[in-house]
């Protein structure tokens, strides 16, 4: 897994500030909301640029932008199941917290913002548990989630690709149907395309049924695993010498 400070497409400008005093400079914080919205344009996601972000809103918050902390949100779902997502989400006010306590919710009413950061989630919760045709089922429930993920370019397809690459790492054939549902692709050809052109995996039909086949990997192969514990005979000794020593 690559480290959070790495990332191959950031900036000259904004890895100076990340590696200087000024990452705690709070008019760093245009840059860094610029730097999201970049992001959301090339398809690209750096965490820790992110974080540094969210810090600074947490040290001044009346500095904080909504619009780009969904951003960053929204962003951090196509990269899972990377923990960032949580990272950034531990950074927010704790009255935007999914399950806030009794004071902070009394003290702080709901508002547009903080109903954003619990269905993204939400959504969040349903990636990370695998439960990939309710994550559509809920992402297609409320026009609300496609505006959250509006300024993502690219949200639908990358996560596609994220749910491919675990599919890819825990089978070895799925039956089509099953694969449709878990990446929202109703059409058949279109699923086939982004099989084959995508993920490069093959199609095999028998009659009605359609069975895609994963290639073997380091993560789906099946293999055997040995485990054997050698105990030698001065292991023993020293059990059997401490059970003749005196307590102190």
């Amino acid at each position: 897994m690559v480290a959070f400070d790495k990332c191959d497409t950031r900036p000259a400008h904004i890895d100076a500030i990340l590696n200087g005093l000024d990452r705690y400079n709070p008019e760093t914080t245009t840059v860094f909301q610029d730097y999201v919205a970049q992001q959301c344009e090339d398809r690209t996601f750096d965490c820790y640029a992110n974080l540094a972000l969210l810090k600074l809103y947490q040290f001044n918050p009346h500095l904080l932008q909504p619009e780009t902390v969904t951003n960053i949100l929204a962003k951090a779902l196509t990269v899972f199941p990377s923990p960032a997502f949580s990272l950034c989400l531990a950074l927010l006010p704790a009255h935007t917290q999914p399950f806030p306590s009794a004071a902070n919710a009394e003290a702080q009413p709901a508002s547009d913002f903080v109903e954003s950061i619990q269905k993204l989630t939400s959504l969040s919760t349903l990636l990370e548990s695998a439960q990939y045709a309710q994550f559509w089922s809920t992402f297609n429930s409320d026009d609300l989630y496609a505006d959250l993920v509006a300024d993502v370019a690219g949200f639908e397809e990358l996560v596609r690709i994220r749910i491919a690459v675990e599919v890819g790492k825990t089978f070895r054939e799925i039956s089509a149907e099953v694969l449709e549902q878990w990446l929202d692709i109703r059409n058949r050809e279109t699923l086939e395309k982004f099989v084959a052109d995508v993920c490069s995996w093959e199609v095999q039909k028998s009659g009605a049924a359609i069975t895609v086949k994963v290639p073997t990997n380091k993560e789906n192969e099946a293999r055997s695993e040995v485990k054997s514990e050698r105990v030698g005979m001065e292991m023993f000794g020293r059990v059997i010498r401490r059970g003749f020593e005196q307590p102190v």
